[in-house]
C-alpha cells in the first residue's frame, strides 16, 4: 500500500534534514529536542518592538522632539537597506542582468518613500518648537549620518564627491587628498574663519577609518564601475541609475532643504540651529553638482543640475 503524500513529505523532509546536519558532525535528533522544547516565535520577540519603541529618548519636553527624532531614525533603517542592496550588488562576483535590475528598483523604491516621507519634517512639527527643542541638540546634526556617507561611497568613484571647485584639479591617484575634498566638508565649516565646526570634528573622529576602508575597498567595485563593466549601454539600466542619480542626488538634498528653510531663516546666525552646518551652500543641488554616473548625463543637463527641480521645491 503507498504511504500518503503527507507521510512521503515529512520522510524526505526529515532525510534532508539528516543529510543537513550530518555534514556539520551533528546528531539530527538533538535539534529536534531543541524545536520541541523552544518557544513559539512571536510578532513582538521577532522585531523586538519593545527595544524599538525604547529608542525614542527626547532630550527636552517638547512633544515635537518625539516627531523629529523618530523620523530621524526610521530615515537611518531606509539607509541601512539601501546600503544593504549596494553591498550585495558589489559583493557579487558575476551580477546577472535581472539581479542588477531588481536591486536597483529596490534602491529607488526606498529613496522614493525617503522623498515623499519629508512633508513629515516639512509640516509635521510647530516650527516654535523646533526652533526650541532643536537648540538643546546642539552640535548633533543630520549632517553625521555616516550610513549616506557610505550609500555615496558604495555608488560612484570617490573623484565624483569631491567638491566642484577642485574636483578637476585633484589628483585622481591619491585617495587621501580625494577624501580631504569631498564636498560635504564644505558644509561643515565655519562661514568667517573657514575652521572645521565641532559637528565635522566629531564625525571625523568617529568615521574617518571607516570612510577611507570602504573607499579603498570600492575604489574599483562600485556601483558606477560594476555598471560599466557588465551592463554598459543597456538602456532598462541606465533608465534606473539616472533615477537613483535623481533622487540622491536632486530630489532627496531638496527636501531635506525644504524642511530646513522652512523652519530656519536665511541668516548666517541661524546656521547654529542646525549643529553648525551651511545647509544653504551645502545642501542645493545646483551648486554641489555631485552625479555618481555623470556619463549617462547631457552636458546640459550638467549644467542645469537640479535648477528645474530646484524652483519646483521652492513654489511648493
Amino acid at each position: 500500500m503507498d504511504k500518503p503524500s503527507g507521510q512521503t513529505d515529512l520522510q524526505e523532509q526529515l532525510r534532508k534534514l539528516q543529510e543537513k546536519y550530518a555534514v556539520m558532525g551533528q546528531d539530527l535528533s538533538s535539534y529536534l529536542d531543541g524545536l520541541l522544547y523552544s518557544d513559539y516565535l512571536t510578532y513582538w520577540d521577532y522585531i523586538h518592538l519593545d527595544t524599538l519603541l525604547s529608542l525614542q529618548n527626547p532630550k527636552t519636553s517638547f512633544p515635537d522632539e518625539r516627531v523629529f527624532i523618530t523620523y530621524h531614525q526610521i530615515t537611518e533603517l531606509y539607509f541601512s537597506l539601501i546600503l544593504w542592496e549596494l553591498k550585495q550588488i558589489t559583493e557579487n562576483p558575476e551580477p546577472s542582468e535581472k539581479f542588477f535590475i531588481d536591486r536597483l528598483d529596490r534602491i529607488v523604491r526606498y529613496f522614493r518613500h525617503l522623498e515623499d516621507s519629508f512633508d513629515v519634517m516639512v509640516i509635521g512639527m510647530e516650527k516654535e518648537q523646533f526652533l526650541k527643542f532643536r537648540m538643546a541638540l546642539l552640535p548633533a546634526s543630520g549632517f553625521q549620518s555616516a550610513q549616506y556617507r557610505l550609500i555615496e561611497l558604495h555608488s560612484t568613484d570617490l573623484v565624483n564627491l569631491v567638491t566642484p571647485a577642485v574636483r578637476s584639479s585633484v589628483d585622481h591617484n591619491n585617495m587621501d587628498e580625494q577624501l580631504d575634498k569631498l564636498y560635504w566638508r564644505s558644509g561643515a565649516t565655519e562661514l568667517l574663519s573657514g575652521k572645521k565646526t565641532l559637528t565635522l570634528q566629531q564625525f571625523e573622529r568617529k568615521y574617518n577609518d571607516e570612510f577611507k576602508q570602504v573607499a579603498l575597498k570600492h575604489k574599483s567595485n562600485n556601483l558606477r564601475s560594476i555598471y560599466q563593466k557588465y551592463f554598459s549601454g543597456n538602456e532598462n539600466i541606465i533608465k534606473r541609475l539616472r533615477e537613483f542619480d535623481t533622487l540622491a542626488n536632486v530630489l532627496w538634498p531638496l527636501a531635506h532643504m525644504r524642511s530646513a528653510g522652512h523652519y530656519l531663516h536665511k541668516d548666517p546666525e541661524d546656521i547654529r540651529a542646525t549643529g553648525g552646518t551651511n545647509w544653504q551652500k551645502y545642501l542645493p543641488p545646483r551648486y554641489q553638482k555631485i552625479m555618481f554616473f555623470p556619463e549617462l548625463w547631457t552636458e546640459e543637463e550638467k549644467l542645469q543640475w537640479g535648477s528645474a527641480a530646484f524652483k519646483k521645491a521652492m513654489q511648493s
